[in-house]
């Protein structure tokens, strides 16, 4: 043993039945190191439990200040490393779900995965380039009267392996896109997709193409409607999830399809869908869904201001096609009276330079008609589109609404079973405290399933919210660059026209 005063005096007496296998020397002593080596060199001994302190800070490892602060910061970080490893693994491999549902910790949750989404949707953009090709042309009247349909021929071009040929055809009427719509919708608009809606029925401007004769009104109409239906289909088979649906795949290959009854408006599935919506509407105002996850909210009411907003530029693109039609019409009519003028008028170089400026009206009167087809086509249409695709964007925030509706009353449900069982109890009834336990077991399963629906369509929303913006900007960008192709070339053809005609008009004597 050493002196009074040296390290081994200060060293606690060992326990009972344990054995002393040395003192330390007065050198490992003095730096305070060895202590927590010693104790971490042996990190897996059941009589010793070292990890615990060593995890926390050096406030609470039962160390003092005065300690070397250096040293023991070295050891805990070995220490805390490994733990470290191991508890983030055991965070990774933690369940998603527990029997206690939180909203909150589904909101968390949701933006932990953001960027994971983030990186998926940059990969399905790439993804989404599919190999296929659509188009509806050819509208042909079949029958007389009312009972009289028009059929549209759906050409497809492909090289996926999913169809059975390369090229091929069919023979769709307008109640097909329909059906097929309804058949996508009922799949998967309940868990959260953006299911693309076809264009409106059109009762009186089918009614004319029925009942009237082929004119320039019945023409028009089947030419924007038969665009509307090829735009319908495009934007369908671009998604990645329509595209796998069997549904579509036979609406493009089967030469014939059940007819869809559902689609007609005064039929019972058509009323039935009818109060449907009107209590869904109902549905909408009475319930309150306490949203903890602030991006749905915000883009809630993005989609609803956009949805507005579109309106009403809608309205004015409308305007502005028909003064484009109407100042056609007065350009026509004007150039009648030049020429009928030109052709009175003694004069020679006047009559020949009335009659050249009749021939330019003529030519503007064209422009103006085209112009007024690019109005409609490339922005009306457009709008119109898109206005139709935010109401069921809309729609898929419902069906998100809906789903923690079915949670939250299943946890209410869930309450009241536990709060009968607890009745029971009090009241001494065995006999159907079995019964009771069944149902707590059942309902305690409903809500951890409509929990994980709950995630699920969120998550879902999410990525089908972030494709649609996507997919928005990619059309604007695209048809008003169109568009301003169109004002640029028509402009450009005006002053190509009265620099032609400035000479003649010079040449009056």
């Amino acid at each position: 043993m050493a002196s009074g005063g040296s390290p081994t005096d200060r060293l606690p007496p060992p326990f009972p039945g344990a054995e002393v296998v040395g003192a330390p020397s007065a050198e490992s002593d003095s730096d305070g190191e060895d202590i927590f080596t010693g104790s971490a060199s042996k990190p897996m001994s059941p009589k010793k439990e070292p990890t615990v302190p060593v995890r926390n800070s050096s406030t609470t490892n039962g160390v003092h200040e005065d300690q070397d602060d250096q040293d023991l910061f070295a050891d805990a970080t070995v220490e805390l490393s490994l733990d470290t490893t191991q508890n983030n693994q055991k965070k990774e491999t933690a369940p998603v779900f527990s029997p206690t549902p939180s909203l909150e910790r589904t909101a968390n949750s949701s933006s932990t995965h953001q960027p994971k989404i983030y990186e998926e949707l940059e990969e399905e953009e790439q993804e989404d380039q599919f190999e296929l090709t659509v188009g509806v042309s050819d509208p042909e009247k079949i029958g007389d009267g009312m009972n009289a349909y028009v059929a549209y021929k759906v050409s497809t071009q492909t090289t996926l392996p999913m169809f059975r040929s390369k090229q091929f055809s069919v023979k769709r009427r307008f109640s097909d896109f329909l059906g097929l719509y309804e058949k996508l919708s009922e799949k998967h608009a309940q868990n959260g997709f953006i299911v693309p809606p076809p264009p409106e029925k059109s009762l009186i401007g089918m009614t004319k193409v029925k009942v009237g004769k082929e004119d320039s009104s019945s023409t028009e109409f089947l030419e924007k409607r038969r665009a509307a239906l090829e735009r319908y289909l495009q934007r369908t088979i671009s998604h990645p999830t329509m595209l796998q649906d069997p549904d579509v795949r036979e609406f493009l290959e089967k030469d014939e399809l059940p007819r869809a009854i559902s689609t007609q408006t005064l039929s019972g599935a058509g009323l039935l869908k009818m109060f449907n919506r009107a209590t869904d509407a109902v549905s909408k105002m009475t319930i309150k869904m306490n949203e903890s996850d602030i991006w749905f909210e915000e883009k809630l009411q993005e989609v609803e201001c956009e949805e507005q907003r579109l309106r009403k530029l809608h309205a004015v693109v409308e305007l502005l096609v028909n003064h484009r039609k109407e100042l056609s019409v007065n350009t026509a009519q004007f150039a009648k009276s030049l020429a009928m003028l030109g052709s009175s008028e003694d004069n020679t170089a006047l009559s020949r330079a009335l009659s050249q400026l009749a021939e330019v009206e003529e030519k503007i009167e064209q422009l103006h008609q085209e112009q007024a087809n690019s109005d409609f086509f490339l922005l009306a249409e457009l709008l119109s589109d898109y206005i139709r695709l935010l109401s069921v964007v809309r729609g898929a925030f419902d069906q998100r609404m809906k789903a923690w509706q079915r949670w939250q009353d299943a946890q209410i449900m869930l309450q009241k079973k536990r709060e009968a069982e607890a009745r029971l109890l009090w009241a001494n009834k065995p006999d159907k405290l079995q019964q009771a336990k069944e149902e707590i077991s059942e309902w305690e399963s409903r809500v951890t399933q409509y929990e994980r629906d709950f995630e699920r369509i969120s998550v879902v929303l999410r990525k089908e919210v972030l494709r649609f913006e996507r997919e928005k900007t990619k059309d604007f960008r695209t048809n008003v660059t169109k568009y301003l192709e169109t004002l640029l070339h028509s402009q450009q053809q005006l002053v190509t026209y009265w620099d032609a005609f400035l000479p003649e008009a010079k040449a009056i004597s």
